[in-house]
């Protein structure tokens, strides 16, 4: 199987299977003496991990990881990074159901006919399982950009047809203060019940439902892209979308934009207030102009599918072709959008760091 690594530079390997031993990551390309802070590590995987509340799955993992490679004395040395995480709470019998079933809406059978073999207990390698790994390397490479001023937010901005009233990214420590208190990580705490209680309505019917993440990601020097093949946006775009049940990507004033005159749409360059440099009135374009970021705030919007395994009794077919009916057993996320922030972060720190250091080659530093 291919296509089981991200990036150029900063690069990752991601693998292991949702019930397999472990799950882990090789990150090649991480600069030296970068200060690998485990605990905040750990802290990020906490925010993904499964069993958190009860609007997730019941899995429970503790997601606690082991660096096995690429440190010393708390310091990256500049070789290859391994990270591992222990599968601990798997219960494959809970998929012996499916085991010559397809799923509908699951990957099950076109990983049937592309390899002619698959992992039944949980999806395998296509489980959103894998994606810890994911937050583990974006872990470190918000620790690699930390250190140049980099940051990112990303919150619950919808469920369903609920959507959260807008607000204005400023103070971002507080902001996770907000989000990281309650159970759906949006940044309106009021709203935040709103959506808390339609997903456990969901839940309770045993359906599930579909959400977005928007992101912004501040300090973001100017330079950072490709202009034809790599642009900035479709590097960010092809990591969001590589993300399990991810359905949409937009940036800046996505598909609103389409909607509008290039006289409101232009965003005009004008001075900045600190003297340095060029700041524009608007951001439209999200921080990104002909594939390069531009200084501004990269903004940007995720959207979710609703997770495939519902507990209703569904028709499809079994590995033969015949009519069969199956129903979700197991435990499964009625919505992925409050675990998944923390993989949408991980995966825009992956972009940042990569084009980060493929900047600094090419050009200035």
């Amino acid at each position: 199987m291919a296509g089981n690594s991200f990036g150029q530079l900063f690069r990752i390997t991601t693998f292991g299977e949702s019930h397999g031993a472990a799950i882990g990551v090789v990150i090649d390309g991480c600069p030296p003496n970068v200060d690998i802070d485990e605990n905040f590590i750990q802290s990020e995987l906490d925010k993904r991990k499964p069993g958190q509340s009860r609007i997730t799955t019941q899995r429970r993992e503790s997601d606690e990881f082991q660096i096995l490679s690429g440190i010393f004395e708390g310091k990256s040395t500049g070789t290859p990074l391994t990270l591992v995480i222990p599968n601990a709470d798997q219960r494959s019998k809970d998929y012996d159901h499916n085991k010559d079933i397809f799923r509908p809406s699951h990957a099950d059978y076109v990983y049937q006919e592309k390899y002619g073999i698959r992992d039944h207990r949980g999806g395998g390698r296509s489980s959103a399982r894998e994606t810890a790994a994911r937050v583990a390397a974006g872990a470190v490479a918000k620790l690699f950009l930390k250190k140049h001023g980099i940051e990112f937010f990303a919150h619950v901005t919808g469920v369903g047809q609920l959507e959260a009233p807008e607000i204005t990214i400023t103070d971002i420590p507080a902001l996770t203060e907000i989000r990281e208190s309650n159970l759906v990580r949006c940044a309106d705490a009021h709203f935040a019940e709103t959506m808390t209680n339609y997903i456990d309505e969901v839940r309770k019917a045993g359906d599930t439902v579909g959400g977005r993440i928007s992101c912004v990601i501040r300090n973001v020097p100017v330079g950072l892209g490709e202009p034809v093949f790599d642009k900035l946006h479709a590097d960010l775009g092809k990591a969001m979308l590589s993300i399990n049940a991810v359905h949409g990507f937009e940036y800046g004033s996505g598909f609103e934009g389409s909607e509008m005159r290039g006289s409101e749409h232009n965003d005009i360059p004008a001075p900045s207030q600190e003297g340095t440099g060029i700041k524009t009135l608007t951001n439209f374009s999200g921080g990104i102009q002909g594939g390069i970021s531009n200084g501004m705030d990269i903004t940007f919007k995720v959207a979710f599918k609703p997770v495939a395994t519902i507990m209703h009794n569904q028709p499809t077919v079994d590995k033969y072709g015949h009519a069969a009916e199956i129903k979700g057993k197991g435990r499964h996320d009625p919505c992925v959008v409050p675990r998944a922030v923390a993989i949408v972060e991980a995966m825009a720190a992956l972009v940042i760091a990569d084009h980060f250091l493929r900047d600094k080659i090419y050009n200035r530093e």
